[in-house]
């Protein structure tokens, strides 16, 4: 069976090391590849797909536009309006969309040790941000803060916000209220962007940061939040946490049925972009 990752850039991507290494621990002669496609061309690459392929991983800028293409849609792909993660069901001949970022996100937390937040700062309105509002408030969270560049632009995720019964505020990324402390500051910002963000030496040393960038790591607020002492969580963990869902929808065709083995497999998908266990 064929699989790949899409994105438009992808060849930073960690996702083909870290699907090549579970399939080869499940035992599977499955390969894995990354593929460089743009919005206009996915509907196109996706019907040329023949019956080899047994699905796709899905990254920016394609989590929206693949959409259309989908014959279902999990809970959390109709929640975000974003999907990860495409299975070809040949029996159905139709392709079955899935969102494991929101996974991604709450795993992430609880492995460091986070089980519950009440208010989080969200830095960042695109796809990404709409699967962590989703995870944050699975988590417990009911006030959030989003700073974005493009304010006006950010009204899926006002929407949102109400279909989740959030206390939702909005803010400019370059006009950041430093009196506010939160639970956890979540960046869903490019990688490598760094704008100077401060937002406060109490909220570096006291809220958790999670940045979902992870190449090229540390991002300057990830060192700006190490430096001051805080925790910090990068972005490979969401990216091994939702990877592992990826491939028991890719075998067995469910998020939620574990995988023969599982923890081996997961630590031989860390191992493999170089996560300790």
């Amino acid at each position: 069976m064929r699989l790949a990752v899409l994105g438009h850039p992808i060849a930073h991507s960690k996702s083909p090391a870290m699907h090549a290494a579970a399939y080869a621990a499940l035992g599977l002669p499955w390969s894995y590849e990354a593929i460089d496609v743009t919005p206009d061309a996915l509907p196109e690459f996706i019907a040329s797909r023949d019956a080899e392929w047994r699905g796709l991983s899905l990254t920016m800028p394609l989590k929206r536009d693949v959409l259309p293409l989908l014959g279902t849609m999990d809970e959390f792909t109709e929640l975000t309006g974003g999907a990860n993660t495409v299975l070809f069901d040949t029996e159905r001949r139709m392709l079955r969309g899935f969102n494991t970022d929101v996974y991604g996100v709450t795993e992430s937390f609880r492995a460091a040790g986070v089980d519950s937040l009440t208010t989080v700062r969200l830095l960042g309105g695109g796809a990404t941000a709409a699967s962590v509002l989703v995870a944050v408030s699975r988590l417990g969270a009911r006030r959030i803060v989003v700073a974005a560049r493009s304010p006006e632009k950010l009204g899926p995720l006002v929407a949102l916000s109400e279909v989740l019964d959030l206390e939702f505020t909005i803010e400019s990324l370059s006009d950041i209220d430093q009196t506010f402390v939160p639970d956890a500051v979540v960046s869903t910002l490019p990688n490598g962007v760094d704008l100077g963000l401060d937002l406060g030496e109490a909220v570096h040393r006291r809220a958790v940061l999670f940045d979902v960038a992870y190449e090229p790591w540390p991002t300057a607020l990830a060192t700006k939040w190490a430096a001051a002492g805080g925790t910090v969580i990068r972005g490979l963990e969401m990216l091994a946490h939702q990877a592992l869902i990826q491939v028991r929808i890719f075998v067995n065709a469910h998020p939620d049925t574990a995988l023969d083995g599982e923890p081996s497999v997961f630590a031989a998908m860390r191992a493999a972009v170089g996560l300790p266990n």
